[in-house]
């Protein structure tokens, strides 16, 4: 197999021909359309095989009672002012400039603003942050300079010096990694936008099928008022509908925002080299945890911004999502563990109002006997057991032996009240499709030996249990009793009316029944590897392990390589539709077809039932109804199109292994609380919805994240700082219950420049991925797109109008240093396998899977997702031994673009899920043959990758594994590729 890399992967940003409209109401979302000969073209990299992909998801259903009594549901909260005196509210003022600076007469550099704008448009600054003082005049050209904060970093992209760098470029696409595929394609998709522009004014969209309070595509903030430009005070003012001059005057806006030379003019384009590319991969913001250093680490919560808008009218004009990101298990730093803590008889320290676990934020007063919660403000008594007196700065002379007061992220252990019934011990049952295609794929041979090895490290020794259900045309289930020699199979064929013989001995002690679960994994394979049956009864199967599991709870991994046709829950091939695209019934594709699989979700929930999907078929399993199971029980979906042993047995294995030997929390529920005036209204990701902000989460582990929307209750915040606390309680696999809590303050502004300052790129992306790919239930794939641009268009030209209004930018774009790569990371997302192009540019079951997998990643495995890593290694592979140590060396990331890949080099390509190994025409045939040995001439499509006997092949291999364990979430299989003769490009 052979890939044409055709030009730059980010195909430069398409901001010429962005239009942009008013939303027309709570859930309108308005198209951006590209002007035919854009900068985007249709050409893209498509790996050895056709991948097949991801689904979103369906409403919630109905909601279950809550399975432990949890006193951190209580009432809404009654709030009132924290005092004035809470520490860490006040920051010290970097210093100011001592003279006013002289008007350049170049152009202004990238990275700073060209003007400073009038004194009368700078905002004032928060009283918590700055001291009232006159701002110093500035000369024009000089970045708009705060009173307290540093200013606002600003990009201004530079033309090159030779124009001819400008034009239109060509794209290559990549699909969705991680899915192995079965015949290189390449194929012209049609362009992802229309080409109608102006004041067109879009339908509104249809109803949700999602209510709100389960993760449904919130509706958007308040628009400005006239999308024209206007004055500040004018901006000040919002209205519900803006007029079609505004509109048609953003169009004409955006449309002379280029980044190649404007027709007409002299002014050279932008050399799209000079682009920012986050080549250093997610950077989580560094000044949040500087202006407070007691809040818990990035990776546990993220905020969209850290500067939390004051009023309505500021929210109005922040057109990104205001909300976080919350990954409540996330592997801890390196060298930190998060502290387990005990109260024992004291009880765990919490607000009597609203429910507030104790934390480094709250204040201590009247000598230490009482303390005032930072969430509400109410004053508490002090435990007598927990006292301490104060210093002479009103702190605990006891608090570096108190983790929680000095720890953003603390563990409690939780005493008798937080549970209704002993914590239930870790289980693991397993539904495995037995018909002819998984016997003939060697799933089931893969399967059974991955288990076994994994025997001895599943968490909860000695007190886990295990089950097993195989299943065809009929039922199959096995007792394990410890007293036997071999397990008893006893098959069920009454679809219609499931029943559980011996529901006692179908669950057992691993430990106890230890030799008859491995002799059962021994000839599971060989048990049927004459079957011919190609029914299954899947539906009645998952029934039947509800009952089975439903005393208990734990986790159900279900293996499926069929469309199921028996009994209940059978579903039809309804397949692609190519009549349906382009069209309102388009969506209904992408939406479960039975309702039988959200009805089972939300019962396996309520009896703490988690789902984790891995489907194998290479032909149309209905994705989009089978990974509902996984979305609302919080689990997961593994997508493996074509599955055969031989090549993706080893990513099965990995996958597997990783998914039964993680630490898991068990029976969780998840809330996150916040200060007065705020409240969190949309939640979005794996999940089911207990209460208004209870998620139910029956298993959790690091690999899964989750994104909620915030919103102001209040026209104005009077307080200075507003407090956010995750609190995650859950059944540890020891046995033990336990709440882990993560704390984090963010200051309150009056200035849209401070929201922009402190945004964090990497939050932005993971809730709009989030939110578009829910929009894509409701709405065809280019309204998902357009809405993600739209918002994108309006906040870029929102910082465009603080700072260059009346001012000599010409054609330049400006952009926040916060958000340099928010542009790209935009157009990757549309371009991404659950949003790109129509019917020809993904099957639907792909598209359905990595619709699943990508509402679960936390941000950094996202962010790799949309901007893979490149590095060349040939050069580190023909370094003699004595030099080839240097392993960080040779990691240094390359552009995605074709003018980094040389003819004569190696590269590897890594997005986290798979590998794509590039040979280049001109590579030594030295190297080709030391790495693939006899084959390295073969057409790459059909030659597997492996270890040979030779010091080059050992390196790459090493460097392979490298890689791989530096994200052990997924397993890369490494897919080959020589450069094509022809280099293709497009001219469209």
């Amino acid at each position: 197999m052979q890939f044409s890399i055709v030009k730059s992967i980010e195909d430069g940003l398409p901001l010429k021909a962005y239009a942009a409209e008013p939303d027309a109401g709570l859930a309108v979302r308005v198209p951006i359309n590209n002007k035919p000969g854009s900068e985007s073209s249709n050409f893209r990299l498509i790996p050895p095989g056709a991948p097949q992909t991801m689904a979103p998801f369906s409403a919630a259903g109905p909601s279950p009672p809550a399975r432990f009594i949890d006193p951190s549901v209580p009432s809404p909260p009654i709030t009132s002012v924290p005092p004035s005196g809470a520490p860490y509210q006040r920051f010290p003022a970097p210093p100011f400039p001592s003279a006013p600076q002289t008007p350049p007469n170049r152009a202004p550099p990238v990275g700073q603003p060209p003007f400073q704008p009038p004194t009368s448009q700078v905002s004032v600054p928060p009283p918590s942050f700055r001291p009232q003082t006159q701002v110093p005049p500035m000369a024009m050209g000089s970045p708009p300079q705060n009173a307290n904060f540093p200013p606002s970093r600003m990009n201004v992209p530079q033309p090159p010096s030779d124009s001819l760098l400008s034009g239109p470029r060509p794209n290559f696409q990549p699909p969705f990694p991680g899915y192995p595929s079965k015949q290189p394609v390449v194929s012209q998709a049609p362009s992802s936008f229309p080409t109608h522009q102006g004041s067109f004014m879009p339908p509104p969209a249809p109803p949700s099928a999602f209510p709100s309070q389960q993760g449904s595509y919130g509706p958007p903030p308040p628009v400005a008022s006239n999308l024209g430009y206007q004055s500040r005070d004018q901006m000040q003012h919002p209205v519900s509908a803006p007029p079609i001059g505004g509109v048609q005057s953003l169009t004409e806006d955006f449309s002379s925002l280029s980044v190649a030379s404007m027709p007409g003019s002299m002014e050279p384009g932008l050399d799209y080299k000079a682009l920012p590319r986050p080549l250093d991969g997610d950077v989580m913001p560094s000044s949040f945890l500087e202006m407070y250093p007691m809040n818990c680490d990035p990776r546990y919560l993220r905020l969209t911004t850290s500067a939390i808008p004051n009023s309505q009218s500021l929210v109005s004009r922040w057109h990104l999502p205001l909300g976080a990101v919350v990954c409540p298990l996330a592997e801890a730093p390196e060298g930190e563990e998060v502290p387990v803590i005990n109260f024992a008889s004291t009880g765990i320290i919490r607000c009597r109002r609203c429910r507030t676990y104790v934390n480094p934020y709250v204040t201590f007063t009247d000598a230490g006997r009482k303390w005032r919660c930072n969430i509400c403000s109410l004053l508490n008594d002090v435990p007598g057991e927990y006292f301490a007196n104060l210093d002479a700065t009103g702190r605990r002379i006891d608090l570096d032996q108190r983790p929680e007061l000095i720890k953003g992220s603390v563990e409690f252990v939780a005493p008798t009240e937080y549970m209704v019934r002993p914590p239930m011990p870790p289980l693991y049952f397993f539904l495995i499709d037995v018909s002819i295609s998984a016997v003939r794929s060697g799933m089931i041979e893969v399967v059974a030996q991955t288990i076994r090895s994994c025997l001895d490290e599943l968490p909860g020794f000695p007190r886990t249990q295990i089950g097993f259900i195989t299943f065809d045309s009929t039922i199959h289930f096995y007792n394990m009793k410890s007293s036997l020699t071999q397990p008893q199979m006893m098959v069920v064929s009454d679809l219609d009316d499931i029943f559980v013989p011996l529901p006692d001995d179908l669950l057992v002690n691993l430990s106890e029944s230890r030799n008859v679960v491995e002799t059962f994994l021994d000839s599971l394979p060989s048990m049927f590897q004459d079957n011919v049956n190609v029914e299954s009864a899947f539906g009645p199967a998952l029934k039947a392990a509800f009952m089975v599991m439903s005393q208990l709870g734990g986790k159900l991994l279900i293996f499926q390589n069929s469309l199921p046709s028996l009994g209940v829950g059978r579903l039809k091939l309804r397949g692609d539709d190519l009549r349906s695209y382009g069209t309102d019934k388009e969506h209904i594709l992408r939406l479960p077809e039975d309702p039988f699989y959200k009805q089972m979700a939300a019962d396996l929930t309520k009896y703490q039932i988690g789902v984790n999907i891995y489907a194998f078929s290479d032909k149309y399993t209905d994705i989009a109804s089978l990974g509902t199971l996984a979305k609302y029980t919080g689990g997961q979906v593994y997508y493996y199109p074509s599955f055969q042993s031989v090549i993706h047995g080893e990513k099965l294995r990995h996958e597997l292994a990783r998914d039964l030997t993680r630490e898991t929390a068990w029976e969780a529920v998840m809330r996150i609380r916040c200060g007065k005036g705020i409240r969190f209204t949309s939640y979005h990701g794996n999940f089911m919805l207990r209460s208004t902000d209870l998620l139910a989460l029956p298993a959790v582990d690091c690999d899964k994240a989750y994104a909620m929307q915030l919103s102001l209750e209040e026209t104005l915040l009077t307080t200075q700082t507003v407090y956010f606390q995750v609190a995650l309680l859950y059944t540890a696999s020891c046995g033990e219950r336990r709440i882990r809590v993560h704390t984090a303050a963010a200051p309150v502004v009056t200035d849209l420049g401070e929201m922009y300052r402190l945004a964090d790129t990497g939050a932005i992306v993971s809730l709009f991925c989030r939110l578009a790919i829910e929009k894509t239930l409701t709405s065809k794939l280019e309204d998902a797109r357009n809405s993600l641009q739209l918002r994108i268009v309006k906040a870029l030209r929102e910082y465009r109008n603080l700072h260059a209004v009346q001012h000599r930018l010409g054609a330049r774009m400006i952009y926040p240093e916060s958000l340099k790569f928010l542009c790209l990371y935009g157009l990757a997302l549309s371009k991404s396998v659950p949003l790109k192009g129509g019917y020809a540019d993904a099957q639907l079951d792909e598209r359905c899977a990595a619709g699943f997998t990508m509402m679960a990643l936390p941000v950094k495995k996202l962010l790799k997702l949309l901007y893979p890593s490149l590095i060349r290694i040939d050069e580190y592979l023909l370094k003699p031994s004595a030099q080839a140590d240097g392993f960080k060396n040779i990691m240094k990331r390359l552009p995605l673009v074709a003018e980094s890949l040389d003819s004569r080099g190696l590269y590897v390509y890594d997005d986290g899920f798979r590998f794509v190994i590039w040979f280049g025409r001109m590579l030594s045939p030295d190297i080709a043959k030391n790495l693939l040995g006899p084959d390295f001439a073969a057409e790459l499509s059909r030659v597997t990758l492996t270890e040979h006997d030779n010091e080059m092949s050992r390196r790459l291999m090493k460097i392979l594994k490298n890689l791989r364990e530096s994200d052990p979430s997924y397993y890369q299989i490494p897919y080959l590729t020589r450069q094509a003769k022809l280099m293709i490009y497009s001219s469209s």
